[in-house]
């Protein structure tokens, strides 16, 4: 492969940040494809991909007109780590109740049909869904990455492998160990749950 050509994204945030705009156009030209491409992966819907897009190149911005930015000579990293995690912030609030089974095959949330559901019931399980939200915010973060992929955004062990750029066996080991860890805290909140829906 060829090398790439042009000025180093070092030289290019330096001219933006200096006033000029075409620099930062030369910046969006070179990284869109591939961010495109990597939120596309994970959420799968063209329009959320474009708007998630738009909000990647909004923070960029933003970071370097506030001079928060450091991370001098690691362009690309940095900003495919904000599409990475702009990409599973917009599942992890979109989607409520996903399906997260722990290590012994039990579901974290319950079953009910909402429409069996008394106000007690719904106020329970929001309470308990916020609480497992909480709980997965403190996981390691690596831990944390692999188990909103697998349960959060649907997303195979091999997707995950190659998103991660880690092997199949270190991301299910990642998950081995989110699901252990999660279990801990929640028995240690004493955190209850049905055991005629979770065996075990």
């Amino acid at each position: 492969m060829s090398k790439r050509k042009g000025p180093q994204d070092s030289d290019l945030i330096s001219q933006y940040r200096s006033g000029n705009d075409a620099a930062f156009d030369l910046l969006v030209d070179r990284y869109q494809s591939k961010l495109y491409t990597t939120i596309f992966l994970i959420v799968k819907d063209q329009a959320i991909a474009e708007d998630l897009l738009q909000e990647v190149f909004v923070k960029v911005v933003n970071t370097l007109n506030s001079d928060k930015y450091n991370e001098e000579g690691k362009f690309q990293p940095w900003v495919m780590r904000i599409a990475h995690n702009l990409a599973i912030d917009h599942f992890r609030k979109a989607k409520r109740y996903p399906m997260i089974l722990m290590e012994d095959g039990s579901n974290v949330f319950n079953s009910l049909r909402f429409a069996e559901e008394t106000v007690e019931d719904r106020q329970m399980r929001d309470e308990t869904v916020e609480l497992v939200k909480r709980l997965i915010e403190e996981l390691p973060e690596a831990q944390k990455q692999v188990l909103i992929m697998r349960h959060y955004l649907d997303m195979s062990f091999q997707e995950i492998a190659d998103q991660t750029g880690v092997s199949i066996n270190t991301a299910l080991g990642r998950m081995r160990y989110a699901l252990i860890h999660l279990r801990k805290k929640m028995k240690h909140l004493n955190v209850a749950y049905d055991k005629t829906i979770y065996p075990k």
